[in-house]
């Protein structure tokens, strides 16, 4: 037989781990000290692509390269810079953007800006 007192009772680690605030908190350093988690890829990826479009304003296309360095991470990531019409002709540009371990932005720069319809003419892994 159960305890109702106790039903209705939820310990902290179990509101913790059900607290939305919480999971945020998980990026950063613990308070006892311990070792900060980095974050897997997709979260990286999300979250380079919410950061950019916050910080310029224009929307996010696609992520066209994607590194993990010793210092964080370095993505390729393609922004819709200008609607035109038709959409082929919509200008979109390339922006390097480098993350800290635990996937805050730290700097971007627009690397090139194109036409959509264009083919890319630049040689492969250049910069």
């Amino acid at each position: 037989m159960s305890n109702p007192s106790n039903t209705s009772n939820t310990s902290d680690s179990q509101k913790k781990a059900t607290n939305p605030q919480n999971s945020e908190r998980a990026h950063k350093q613990t308070e006892d000290g311990g070792a900060e988690r980095r974050p897997g890829p997709m979260e990286v990826l999300r979250q380079a692509r919410t950061q950019l479009a916050e910080l310029t304003g224009m929307a996010a296309e696609s992520v066209s390269s994607f590194e993990q360095t010793e210092d964080g991470w370095t993505l390729e990531i393609e922004v819709l810079e200008l609607t035109r019409v038709p959409d082929t002709m919509s200008l979109l540009a390339s922006y390097q953007v480098v993350l800290d371990p635990q996937g805050e932005l730290t700097g971007y720069r627009r690397i090139r800006r194109y036409e959509r319809g264009r083919a890319d003419s630049r040689r492969p892994g250049a910069l």
